[in-house]
């Protein structure tokens, strides 16, 4: 009876603080012109839907950025970001439905990319892996998801883990 008493508290912890890890510690004023200055990479001008958010953690922080793009822009912005002798995958086990990382896209209100399946590539690369301009300013290695959710359109999606003691987003 204690020895299952124990395993129910402790699945509740645990539960509770995955919970309160999800929703802990965004810092508001993460625009999308400050993360990209972060992190070191441009948004294309034309880009459209951008969104950004910054969340503090104990080990790291991440930031995150988001935009969408024609296909073929989006393509073309990628391309140079991808490690020679590599190319972006197509996600073939995908997270369940209600999946929810620690710092999700669900945060700004889009669908977390490693559940997607139909229309998504996914990769990353690191500052000493890729040779291009929209990059020469890059400071963190960054996850990257490039999502065709309607014909002609692409979202594309970073996820970078940042030390921490980055200099917390205007307004926060």
């Amino acid at each position: 009876m204690a020895v299952g008493a124990f395993f129910l508290l402790s699945d509740k912890w645990l539960s509770d603080s995955v919970k309160k890890e999800n929703e802990c510690c965004w810092e508001g004023g993460a625009t999308p012109a400050w993360m990209s200055e972060q992190i070191g990479l441009r948004i294309p001008e034309d880009a459209a839907d951008r969104r950004a958010g910054y969340k503090v953690g104990e080990r790291y922080d991440t930031g995150l950025l988001s935009f969408t793009l024609p296909t073929p822009e989006a393509r073309a912005y990628l391309a140079p970001l991808t490690p020679k002798g590599t190319r972006l995958i197509s996600n073939l086990e995908p997270e369940p439905a209600d999946y929810r990382p620690a710092a999700g896209f669900g945060h700004l209100g889009l669908p977390e990319p490693e559940t997607l399946v139909d229309g998504l590539l996914m990769g990353g690369f690191c500052p000493d892996n890729v040779d291009s301009p929209d990059a020469e300013h890059l400071a963190y290695c960054q996850q990257v998801f490039s999502h065709e959710f309607k014909p002609g359109t692409t979202r594309i999606y970073f996820r970078s883990t940042i030390e921490p003691g980055l200099t917390p987003p205007p307004g926060s």
